[in-house]
């Protein structure tokens, strides 16, 4: 449990966090919610102790582990990835060095009677218990889980980390934290830097984690599937109720409600009473009630109502000019870099008015086929072909990062606008909630965020009527993405959407196009037909290596549920096999290390052997080795027949 008394934090003239106060209770899940720049991330910084807030207090038990993921960021190790986040064990390496001092030391020692001696023996029979205590065993499997979870390739496991780039760096950081196990998980926008595939895994881990989470995140069903709590920061307040997003959100609208009524109700009261002493003050006989009645309304503390997180942008794309009909097409696109083939003969094209939404794991693809769209860079091998009157507008990931960082906020965009737009640039502005003074801020000092707002406020500026987007909701808050999903919903031109936010894509596009490393596959629907088809709305049908379970190859779904069942029945029989042959070769293992323990109980009988100090200490060493080998077995050969008991009653079920 995690307690902060009256937090403030104040800077710039500004109180950021006023006085909050609030409790994380273990196993709470926390989305911790807001506009930009009202502290969010601030807050996660004060928690972990990398900010020192200006008063008030944290506290938490003495052994009370935290993890942080910021925004940004991730250090290049020269390690490989598997040995990068094998650090994450840090408790499991430390055992493992006292293990092997205490057995040196024990090798050293020749005063076996001794009650030093003894003491050496108990210690490092508690240091190998604390280790089987942290399931050491089960290190690289559960390396293996998470990694793959993440959305890394076991061919990438022994890659350096410094070779991956900022986004897969992140995952990196994350992975390290998911596996280190804190009491407490700080994440900053987790979702950022993900595919759906990893976004739906990640659910599901902290779903069922053990810790508590807090989680800054503008992916509404991301945290309506995680979170059990939402903490809402406005105007140096919190408002905290114990619900996930959407309840929340109708919740804070229903508080408003009431206190508006109550509000309306005080203003009749208090004009009554005005009313009365107007009418009485004067006259002696009423006078003493009249003042009595002032004196109580000096004293009625009057109901504000909150402030809340609804102010939206409000803008509409301008009316587009036609086009052809064929916008774009692209026949048998190839791209590669280096050894790695990223595009197979990608055959697309896109008509007026369309709208097909791109979607896949990192690195299928997605991206290098939009900037080959756009002619920002040029295929390998292949045609790409624009219809008439074509007029593009492109945002991509990095956009935000090519905006002039010396220029004002008001210059960015009057520098691009015609004569036409000028007089309404201001307008503009205040629609992406830039308004007063923050016109005046330069470029480099502004949020994430803030410039990706700035970034596509500067896209609207000339008409388009073919709009390609690839992640343009990366750091907008939740009421900034709605608007442009409003406003992407409503462009009648031709659009192509790049995103892994499963709420801003429903509803927008009528076609789903998946990249894979095979390559492409249409699905004629939106976000939500498409995970329908795939059959991953649950975590658990996720298989990231085969096509999920119930689907045929093609995607489409067995119409047979007793062939599914066939199917499922298949899969397992061949993990009955597997589980046997394993458990088999566990228990040749145990019967080998008890055979060599035995052995060696009778080489310390022998009088030639016992009076050499340095083959006991040797054997002393070579028997504590089978031990611990023998319990890790013993151990494994638990674990496997449980497994192989749940199998067999699973595969009762279906046969039944």
């Amino acid at each position: 449990m995690i307690n902060v008394s009256n937090l403030t934090l104040s800077f710039g003239g500004r109180t950021l966090l006023d006085e909050i106060t609030f409790v994380i209770n273990p196993k709470e899940r926390v989305g911790l919610i807001g506009r930009n720049g009202q502290g969010k991330s601030t807050l996660l910084k004060i928690l972990f102790g990398l900010t020192k807030p200006n008063d008030g207090s944290i506290s938490h038990p003495k052994e009370y582990d935290m993890g942080y993921l910021p925004q940004e960021g991730g250090a290049k190790s020269d390690l490989t990835l598997f040995d990068e986040v094998k650090k994450a064990f840090s408790a499991q390496n430390e055992l493992v060095e006292k293990i092997e001092q205490v057995t040196n030391e024990i090798g050293e020692r020749e005063d076996y009677h001794s009650q030093d001696y003894h003491n050496l023996i108990q210690k490092l029979s508690e240091l190998n218990d604390d280790l089987n205590i942290l399931d050491s065993g089960s290190i690289e499997a559960k390396i293996e889980r998470v990694l793959l979870g993440l959305g890394f390739k076991r061919d990438e496991f022994e890659k350096f980390c410094n070779q991956f780039s900022g986004g897969w760096q992140m995952r990196i950081e994350l992975a390290k934290i998911l596996l280190s196990k804190p009491d407490l998980i700080l994440l900053d926008e987790p979702t950022n830097h993900l595919d759906i595939e990893s976004i739906m895994w990640l659910e599901s881990f902290l779903k069922d984690y053990y810790g508590a989470v807090v989680i800054v995140s503008h992916d509404k069903r991301f945290l309506n599937n995680v979170t059990n709590r939402t903490i809402e920061i406005f105007n140096g307040k919190i408002f905290d109720k114990k619900f996930s997003y959407s309840r929340f959100i109708e919740e804070r609208r229903g508080d408003i409600e009431l206190q508006k009524k109550a509000q309306i109700n005080q203003e009749r009261h208090i004009k009554s009473v005005e009313q009365y002493v107007e009418k009485y003050r004067a006259k002696a006989r009423h006078a003493s009630r009249a003042q009595s009645k002032l004196k109580q309304l000096d004293k009625l503390d009057k109901i504000e109502i909150d402030d809340f997180e609804d102010k939206r942008i409000r803008f509409k794309f301008p009316e587009p000019p036609r086009s052809a009909k064929l916008v774009v097409e692209t026949k048998g696109i190839h791209k590669s870099f280096g050894h790695k083939h990223v595009l197979k003969g990608i055959d697309f094209a896109l008509e007026r008015g369309e709208k097909v939404s791109f979607i896949g794991k990192n690195g299928t693809g997605k991206s290098t086929f939009t900037k080959i769209i756009t002619e920002h860079i040029s295929s390998d091998l292949g045609d790409l072909k624009y219809g008439s009157n074509v007029k593009l507008g492109y945002f991509r990931q990095e956009q935000s990062q090519l905006l002039n960082e010396e220029l004002t906020v008001l210059d960015t965009i009057s520098n691009v606008a015609n004569e036409d737009m000028r007089p309404y640039v201001r307008d503009l502005l205040g629609a992406f909630l830039f308004s007063g003074d923050d016109v005046q801020k330069k470029v480099k000092v502004l949020s994430g965020g803030e410039r990706a707002r700035l970034s596509i406020a500067r896209l609207l500026l000339e008409p388009t009527n073919f709009l390609v987007m690839d992640e343009p909701t990366n750091h907008l808050d939740i009421s900034s993405k709605e608007i442009l999903k409003d406003a992407l919903t409503s462009f009648s031109g031709a659009l192509i959407l790049v995103s892994h936010d499963r709420d801003f894509l429903q509803g927008i596009t009528k076609k789903t196009i998946e990249f894979t490393d095979e390559g492409t596959k249409e699905y004629l629907g939106d976000i939500d037909y498409y995970l329908d088809k795939r059959n991953i709305v649950d975590i658990s049908e996720i298989d990231l290596e085969k096509v999920p379970k119930g689907y045929a190859n093609d995607g489409t779904k067995d119409k047979s549920d007793s062939q599914q069942r066939r199917i499922r029945l298949k899969e397992l029989e061949k993990e009955k096999r597997r589980i046997e042959r394993e458990i088999e070769e566990t228990e040749a293992n145990i019967s080998n290390f008890e055979a060599k323990m035995r052995d060696l109980d009778e080489s310390f009988t022998d009088p030639e052997i016992y009076n050499d100090s340095e083959k006991i200490a040797q054997l002393k060493f070579e028997y504590k080795d089978l031990e611990n080998k023998l319990q890790l077995s013993m151990d494994k050969w638990t674990d496997l027949s449980i497994e192989l008991e749940e199998t067999l009653e699973e595969i009762s079920i279906h046969q039944t």
